[in-house]
């Protein structure tokens, strides 16, 4: 696992980091929860494409609620130590290994052993989310999930890792960097 955690998330050399590499927020674009793989593939296959051939990074959806969660993140980590005694460190990206191939951008790692994921949504969406991406990516025994919202009960759940999932995502991933790189070689060569 390589940890990349001297650079902000969000940050144009952020961008740069995950130009054209499959991310674990993103994996259901690959594989579904159920293994299977997505109909969505081809489509996050061409865009990570062009972001290598054109050397652009298109920037990703937001709206104001968004920003008003990513402003309470701080709030949210500090949180999330003060509840658990613990310790998190910020991160930007987490490779699998030297080759990067797959990353992941957690909200942090809590004393080098797990994983933590944290959303400060509007109350009507607090909802569980999948992490198992970044479970294979990183090799962690778990992630937790904080979800806050300031004035409610935070939720706080750990998920653990689905081998039988994680398998056949692996497998997925595997096919899609494959034909990724013969998509972006063939671009080249059109260059």
């Amino acid at each position: 696992m390589i940890i990349i955690d001297d650079i902000e998330q969000g940050s144009p050399e952020w961008r740069a980091l995950k130009a054209g590499i499959p991310s674990a927020s993103n994996f259901d674009k690959i594989c579904t929860t159920k293994g299977e793989p997505s109909k969505q593939s081809k489509g996050y296959m061409y865009e990570l494409a062009a972001q290598v051939i054109s050397d652009q990074i298109i920037e990703s959806y937001t709206n104001q609620n968004m920003e008003e969660g990513k402003l309470r993140e701080a709030e949210s980590r500090k949180l999330y130590e003060m509840a658990h005694d613990v310790d998190v460190a910020k991160v930007a990206v987490v490779y699998q290994d030297e080759q990067k191939k797959y990353l992941c951008s957690p909200d942090g790692i809590v004393n080098g052993k797990y994983g933590l994921e944290l959303k400060n949504p509007l109350p009507k969406t607090q909802v569980k989310y999948l992490l198992q991406g970044s479970l294979f990516i990183t090799g962690f025994y778990r992630w937790d999930f904080q979800s806050y919202v300031p004035g409610m009960p935070l939720l706080a759940i750990s998920v653990s890792r689905d081998e039988t999932l994680i398998t056949k995502l692996e497998s997925e991933l595997h096919t899609f960097v494959f034909e990724l790189d013969g998509v972006i070689r063939k671009l080249r060569e059109m260059q």
